[in-house]
């Protein structure tokens, strides 16, 4: 019966304990007769015990997560955050967008590069004699 009234305590206190549970598991602790009050006392006790409790556990979750993440050598969300502001900060100053491609304007300066380099390649092209003809050649010197 006592072991009983244990584990259905710790049970209690280990899950979330509502208000209801609280009045029933004081109610179960207490002497038969005792005072209401006695009973809501205890049940608030309960109650703030419980939530500490979990306050407690939450806290050593947390800071046992951290330290293994950290150990691992996984990066919080806070390095994550700098270190894509520090990567926009830098594609703006080599004036590239967020794909990593170059702006726009970048590329129309490029593609009037490549035309002017074909067109000097043309003119050069057509300066440059172009394959011979017969009648565009003479007769190599020699006896005649």
């Amino acid at each position: 019966m006592l072991l009983d009234d244990v584990r259905r305590t710790l049970e209690g206190l280990a899950g979330t304990l509502t208000p209801a549970r609280a009045q029933q598991l004081a109610k179960d602790m207490m002497e038969p007769g005792a005072a209401k009050e006695q009973v809501a006392k205890s049940a608030a006790d309960l109650m703030e015990w419980s939530q500490s409790n979990r306050d407690r556990i939450m806290e050593f979750v947390t800071r046992e997560v951290q330290h293994q993440t950290k150990s691992v050598g996984l990066a919080s969300q806070a390095e994550l955050d700098a270190l894509k502001k520090r990567v926009r900060d830098l594609e703006r100053a080599a004036g590239m967008t967020a794909s990593g491609r170059k702006k726009a304007t970048a590329k129309k300066s490029t593609a009037k590069k490549s035309s002017a380099r074909k067109a000097s390649a043309r003119t050069s092209s057509s300066a440059t004699p172009s394959a011979a003809t017969s009648s565009d050649v003479s007769a190599p010197p020699g006896p005649s």
